[in-house]
């Protein structure tokens, strides 16, 4: 995704970025301060206004298809409702399964696509655009991106330099949530580095409480812990390379970071379940039970992006005060920081198609979204103190600060044949690697082995 050019400007921005987080993210959940209201020339609650011009729609019936479920569904069901009243269209949530290139292909085969998705990867992206599925987005559209979104966002959503998604949703993927007053009963503090990350493990583990909630039966979450615990550890460059397959999955450097991992995973007094429990694990559940059961929770810590706001909004717990959160401890040089994220592409070419995705890249759309918790905009101007309490609003600033530097989430630049279906690929390779941590050799085999039949080389 990144040239060798910029790979010192981007480790730069990613420890600027780390240190925002180091600082935030410890804050209780509370209003913002009057200066969050004054970001982006917002002095007031945050409340969506109407930046941009939508035509009139009456009668016309939009099909918009997501992986989305739960509260995260919800949500994103009343910004298409905002459009609907602004438009007089009609629109029809669809929901769809992983990997949704195959579930869109069904869909096209029977001559019935949505008109617009919303697909996790970029690699999803350009299958659409190869398989001429994806149509380009038009001039209202583009105007939306070019005023509210960093090149690097821009760029993401671009196959052959033509821009076809616009990304409405991003994620932080460098977090731990912890349940606050376990880590007050052990007489712990949030960690640094990930010596400190296994010292409190052990003070958690005494104190009578299962460190770690890890979410196997959805084999992405593991791809994360691996990305972060590589980027941190190898570094930038080698990150970049291991994404684009120009490195093995047999090198060095993956070893030493399956190594690193295998640290917990191998321990099965450590997971919640173990790994036959955290095999059946999914991950709503993974946050969930971190959460609940008082002091004595079925585990103390649980690894995911800002995303896991929603699971913790479905119990009792208060972000800020009961969840607490710190960004994902530095490895080797730094703290690593993944991004990840939702594109709109339209699919149906039309007036309608066309004025939805001009929406979702509007601020409108996502100042919505906001308010309700669980989400992050990389759309630079929706209004800071949208996001709910200091947490989220810190977490937004400083993805919006990073600019155009930021490391993609490294399994969503894959061919989904590796990076994104269940049961397959790298998402299967690691599930086997969680059941059995000690085989490095053979885990990095089986990810070589799956990575060049994804990427048709050899690296």
């Amino acid at each position: 995704m990144r040239s060798k050019s910029s790979t010192f400007r981007s480790h730069r921005a990613v420890t600027t970025l780390a240190a925002l987080l180091t600082g935030a993210l410890a804050l209780s959940a509370c209003s913002g301060s009057d200066d969050d209201k004054k970001d982006n020339g917002d002095k007031s609650s945050g409340a969506a206004g109407s930046t941009v011009t939508l035509p009139k729609l009456d009668g016309a019936h939009l099909e918009v298809a997501a992986v989305w479920t739960g509260g995260e569904q919800a949500n994103f069901k009343k910004v298409l409702a905002e459009f609907e009243k602004r438009t007089g269209a009609k629109v029809t949530f669809v929901p769809a399964q992983d990997p949704i290139i195959n579930f869109l292909g069904s869909k096209i085969a029977g001559g019935q696509p949505p008109d617009v998705a919303l697909l996790p990867q970029p690699g999803a992206i350009k299958q659409a655009v190869d398989k001429g599925w994806a149509k380009p987005l038009g001039a209202g559209a583009q105007q939306e991106l070019a005023k509210n979104y960093s090149q690097g966002w821009q760029d993401i959503g671009k196959v052959g330099g033509k821009p076809y998604g616009v990304y409405y949703k991003a994620a932080n993927k460098s977090l731990i949530w912890y349940n606050a007053k376990v880590f007050e009963n052990a007489g712990t503090q949030e960690p640094k580095t990930w010596k400190d990350l296994l010292t409190a493990a052990r003070a958690v583990y005494d104190s009578g409480v299962t460190p770690f909630s890890v979410a196997g039966a959805d084999g992405w979450p593991l791809t994360d812990w691996f990305e972060n615990v590589y980027l941190s550890q190898a570094g930038p460059e080698k990150y970049d390379q291991l994404a684009q397959h120009k490195i093995k999955w047999t090198d060095p450097s993956v070893k030493q970071a399956l190594t690193t991992l295998a640290g917990i995973w191998g321990r099965k007094d450590y997971l919640a379940g173990g790994q036959k429990g955290a095999l059946q694990t999914e991950f709503p559940q993974s946050v969930t039970q971190t959460f609940t059961g008082g002091d004595q929770p079925k585990s103390a810590m649980v690894y995911e992006g800002d995303f896991a706001q929603v699971n913790i909004g479905e119990t009792k717990a208060k972000v800020g005060t009961d969840a607490k959160v710190f960004p994902f401890p530095a490895v080797g040089a730094g703290a690593p920081v993944v991004s990840g994220g939702d594109a709109a592409v339209i699919l149906k070419d039309s007036k309608a198609a066309q004025a939805l995705v001009t929406f979702l890249a509007s601020p409108d759309a996502a100042t919505i979204q906001a308010r309700l918790g669980g989400y992050l905009s990389p759309n630079k101007n929706v209004p800071i103190s949208a996001y709910p309490n200091a947490v989220q609003q810190k977490i937004a600033k400083a993805l919006i600060a990073s600019g155009d530097d930021f490391r993609f989430d490294m399994s969503d630049q894959a061919p989904q044949a590796f990076g994104g279906t269940p049961g397959k690929g790298e998402w299967k390779d690691l599930q086997d690697f969680l059941k059995n941590p000690k085989d490095v050799a053979g885990a990095q085999a089986k990810l070589e082995k799956d990575a060049a039949a994804a990427y048709g080389n050899g690296g």
